[in-house]
């Protein structure tokens, strides 16, 4: 009995494979790192904001521009 004989993936693929599980454990890891100095610190990310007699955005003011 003959069996198809199974596709080899390609080097590109593999390349593709293992650079997404690289990306996937720097995540994991930073995330980690990041949460480990948190808990030292005491500190939450993102900062909470401060409270501020004004509570508005900042508005940017453009200068009108002169034709000549």
């Amino acid at each position: 009995m003959n069996q198809p004989k199974k596709r080899l993936p390609s080097l590109a693929e593999i390349e593709r494979e293992v650079i997404a599980e690289s990306r996937e454990w720097g995540r994991q890891r930073l995330q980690e790192r990041l949460q480990q100095l948190a808990d030292e610190s005491g500190e939450v990310f993102p900062p909470r904001p401060s409270q501020t007699a004004s509570s508005q955005p900042a508005q940017r003011i453009r200068k009108r521009q002169t034709h000549r």
